[in-house]
């Protein structure tokens, strides 16, 4: 009776006096931790601003695809326009789409995409 229960605890007590025995390199620092990724607030405003020009370009262009549209009018916009669209929402947006489809720069986007699509089809 008595072999059980000395067995674990000398086992208990060998493991004990030998876990003081590990060398915890003071010299070394700890490994460093990987950054971890997490969403940019940008990201997520420009992802908001890029589905409200969306429903915008369809709304003016009906039937068609608006998708290289859209992507002309996110390339010619500022980052304050982008967020005055997403912050705006879908009621406000039509007058700041239109104020960046005025632009040369986008206006010759949109046609360059419109003839792409039209030797597409």
């Amino acid at each position: 009776m008595r072999l059980p229960l000395i067995l674990p605890m000398a086992l208990t007590t060998a493991a004990l006096t030998l876990s003081g025995c590990v060398v915890q390199n003071p010299g070394m620092a700890p490994a460093p931790l990987p950054p971890v990724a997490a969403p940019a607030p940008d990201a997520a405003m420009r992802s908001s601003a890029r589905v409200i020009v969306n429903r915008e370009m369809a709304r003016r262009l009906p039937g068609a695809n608006v998708a290289p549209y859209t992507d002309c009018v996110m390339q010619n916009a500022t980052t304050a326009e982008l967020s005055s669209i997403a912050a705006a929402g879908a009621a406000g947006a039509g007058d700041a789409v239109a104020a960046i489809v005025g632009r040369p720069s986008t206006t010759q986007c949109i046609a360059s995409a419109a003839a792409a699509a039209k030797q597409a089809a």
